[in-house]
């Protein structure tokens, strides 16, 4: 059975990824919120990725990093410390946790690491320059490790629009607001978190074996269709 290292994994994406892979994984959550799915195959690790040291593991197959951000505001608002706050989850926590596990994944036969990027890297929306900024430079990161931990590592990163988590509340906060978004997009709907685990669940696979430094957009068509 092999084994995920998943950050976050105790609500919105992460926990979607966590319940399509518990079965046939052995999955080790590291978060500051215990998960509230029990299962004989998931253990957690209490830790705020950001500030603590990061316990030490024997064995990863895989390192999925999730926590992110969503801060929009107009840019006379942000303020550099938005961007700083901003970078250091989406882009330094990942960096942090790669290097301390990159020596334990090296061991793996069938290693991957997979990253969060965002279709506002690709598609200009408004008061979205902050996590814009740092998302992009997650993709600058993917493609990088890509090309410098091949053949023994792949790296991917999905780039989802907005999806129904706890994160996205503020912004899915009525009926009204989603079905404009709905509207929006040329599938008419936008995402739920499972549609996102089941894209992470393959790249991580063995089936995706020949996969690595690819940004894989999930948009339900709104970068590419006009709709």
């Amino acid at each position: 059975m092999k084994t995920i290292v998943i950050i976050g994994g105790s609500s919105g994406i992460g926990e979607a990824i966590v319940q399509e892979t518990i079965a046939t994984h052995h999955i080790i959550n590291i978060s500051r919120t215990e998960p509230a799915l029990k299962h004989p195959n998931l253990s957690h690790i209490t830790c705020d990725v950001l500030n603590d040291a990061l316990p030490e593991i024997e064995t990863i197959d895989t390192l999925i990093y999730c926590p992110g951000s969503i801060n929009l505001k107009p840019i006379n608002s942000l303020t550099e410390t938005d961007f700083e706050s901003d970078f250091k989850i989406n882009v330094l926590g990942a960096v942090k946790v790669i290097k301390q596990y990159l020596k334990v994944l090296k061991k793996s036969e069938n290693a991957s690491i997979l990253l969060f990027s965002s279709v506002a890297t690709v598609l200009g929306m408004p008061y979205h320059a902050s996590i814009a900024a740092s998302k992009g430079a997650v993709e600058g990161l993917t493609k990088s490790l890509a090309a410098e931990l091949a053949p023994t590592i792949r790296v991917n990163a999905i780039a989802p629009t907005i999806t129904e988590t706890p994160l996205a509340s503020k912004i899915l906060r009525n009926d009204t607001v989603k079905d404009a978004l709905n509207k929006k997009h040329p599938l008419k709907k936008y995402l739920d978190a499972k549609d996102v685990a089941l894209l992470a669940q393959y790249l991580i696979s063995e089936n995706a074996g020949a996969i690595t430094g690819q940004i894989h957009k999930i948009d339900a068509g709104l970068v590419s269709i006009t709709s």
